[in-house]
């Protein structure tokens, strides 16, 4: 399919053109676009999507259009192409004018499906973020302070249990290997011992509440499941589909299943940290928002510059993900600034001197676009965000580059209202923790543990100690542990009761909030995902946050001139 070109020639006496332009308010959405659609997404930009030749396929800056809007609204395919084919606002945002004219009356709900793909496999899949964030940097609107957050995105497929788990697991091993062709699936089949012809999704009619009946379909699944695995064992040959199909298949039975103690196998007591929920999307899990707030899916992160409120980076990670885990990623854009300002260049790439660098061209993609440049580009570099982000290895990364950590950290906490660990004196020059009756012991080295870099046993001490009752309950005393970046947890829990830091933390974090709520104020495609895959979901969450950029650059009065992206005064 070739690329498709969007007519150049407007009519002036369009209905729908003149209607919209008398009724619409100037910052709204469907102006902006109408006003700025070429040059946001000129056609050339997605040339690299189609072939040289061909038929001709909707104009890109039309469809691009349309799936901005789309997200916004929260609209399926179907509802989407509808609202293009009968509402004027739509037509007119899109630039084809009434029904009557030269412009394109309706097309297919398949043409997104194809966009969609075609960008998903594309060096630049997220092409329309990027142009509405570069012409937010030109206008001067990106400053040098980034707010963090995280919230659910549900996923859009049923949990399974472990019985549906395993039969929806067999049942797509057998699937592939049949699709494959050859004996492979009848090899398979033979090795079957339940009588399961796992030809449907319904369970097996049994006595479920006969705790034998069902110890006994668990461990009959499971045992077909492993004579499967046993005769694809070393097999080298095997088609890639195969192979996917026999990773699920060992994943769902390794992670859901223990012995019996008699030779069986019984469905495990704990859940499995990193536990696969549905076969038919994989790569969701179990999450929690909160200690009692659970839900299953993936989660999605936002930075956002709290002055403009505008969305500067996105991440889509698996239900299960800390929230610290995509920090590098969601501010790369101000490390690659402060490490220019480090190497002692300015944040439009001069040294000092005010000669260009080459440092931004060496870096390439690192760079994320034009340098900031306006009032919003000054000041020191700043990270908001709440406990969650408060680790130390996130503080690490931003004092390292110099960026102002304005991460809460948690205050130590102990069960039943005993002594916290912030009432032991800890000497990290000395080696030493002093409990709260003065007690002095050395802290010793742990060694080859990821949390933890020491610890200070008091052991016998407490046996004696007029103060255990509110230390603790354990039979061999109190110990701390002194984690890998203790002084630094130290110094920001001291920071943080600044009154200062307080007051500029409560002003500036609960913007991130609020912007989570725009985006996930759509069921559909916001809080409940449209697609299913990380890859897929973190493409369509991307292009949910372009969409209500481009919304708030329209409030803010974004106007293209012949000197580029400016703020319109009037």
């Amino acid at each position: 399919m070739a690329l498709g070109r969007a007519s150049q020639q407007l009519d002036l006496l369009d209905p729908v053109t003149r209607f919209c332009e008398g009724t619409l308010p100037g910052n709204s959405i469907f102006v902006f676009l109408h006003q700025h659609r070429e040059v946001l997404f000129p056609d050339a930009v997605f040339t690299d999507l189609f072939a040289m030749i061909g038929r001709r396929s909707v104009p890109p800056s039309v469809v691009a259009v349309v799936m901005v809007l789309q997200r916004l609204e929260g609209l399926s395919d179907r509802e989407a192409v509808d609202r293009f084919t009968f509402d004027a606002r739509w037509r007119y945002a899109a630039g084809v004018g009434g029904w009557d004219g030269e412009g394109r009356a309706a097309f297919a709900h398949t043409v997104l499906v194809d966009m969609r793909e075609r960008l998903r496999r594309s060096d630049r899949p997220d092409r329309i973020f990027e142009v509405a964030l570069d012409a937010a940097r030109q206008a001067g609107l990106i400053g040098r302070k980034r707010v963090l957050d995280s919230t659910p995105l549900y996923d859009a497929v049923a949990t399974m249990d472990t019985v549906t788990l395993i039969r929806a697991a067999i049942r797509g091993l057998l699937g592939a290997a049949a699709a494959g062709g050859g004996d492979l699936a009848v090899g398979l089949r033979a090795v079957i011992g339940s009588g399961d012809a796992y030809a449907g999704t319904a369970k097996p009619v049994i006595d479920w509440d006969d705790p034998a009946a069902r110890g006994g379909l668990v461990d009959s699944r499971a045992r077909d499941g492993y004579a499967l695995l046993s005769v694809l064992d070393g097999m080298s040959d095997l088609p890639e589909p195969v192979r996917q199909a026999m990773r699920l298949l060992a994943t769902v039975l390794g992670q859901d299943l223990e012995d019996d103690g008699v030779g069986g196998l019984r469905i495990a007591r704990t859940v499995a940290a990193d536990r696969v929920i549905s076969t038919v999307d994989p790569e969701a899990r179990h999450g929690h928002k909160t200690s009692h707030r659970g839900f299953d899916g993936y989660k999605a992160h936002v930075a956002v510059d709290p002055d403009s409120e505008l969305i500067t980076a996105t991440a889509v990670t698996a239900g299960n993900t800390g929230d610290a885990e995509p920090v590098t990623g969601l501010i790369s854009d101000l490390l690659n600034q402060t490490r220019h300002e480090a190497a002692g260049h300015d944040s439009a790439g001069h040294d000092s001197a005010g000669h260009d660098s080459e440092l931004a061209e060496a870096e390439g993609p690192a760079a994320e676009g034009p340098a900031a440049e306006g009032p919003a580009a000054e000041g020191p570099a700043a990270c908001y965000g709440d406990s969650a982000y408060g680790a130390g290895a996130v503080l690490e990364l931003l004092e390292q580059t110099g960026i102002d950590a304005k991460t809460k950290v948690q205050p130590p906490v102990a069960a039943k209202g005993k002594f916290t660990k912030d009432a032991f004196t800890i000497d990290l020059q000395a080696h030493t923790v002093t409990c709260p009756n003065q007690v002095t012991m050395r802290i010793r080295p742990v060694r080859d543990n990821p949390r933890h870099a020491g610890r200070a046993d008091f052991g016998r001490a407490c046996a004696t100690c007029p103060l255990a009752a509110q230390c603790t309950a354990s039979k061999t005393g109190r110990s701390i542990t002194i984690g890998h970046h203790e002084a630094r947890l130290a110094a920001a829990r001291t920071r943080q009761t600044d009154p200062a830091w307080q007051a500029d933390y409560r002003a500036t974090r609960p913007k991130v909030e609020r912007k989570l709520a725009h985006l996930m104020r759509r069921r559909h495609g916001g809080r409940r995902a449209r697609m299913r895959g990380h890859t897929r979901i973190a493409a369509d969450f991307t292009l949910l946050a372009a969409a209500t950029n481009l919304a708030r650059l329209a409030v803010l009065g974004l106007n293209h001139t012949s000197t580029g992206w400016t703020l319109d005064t009037a």
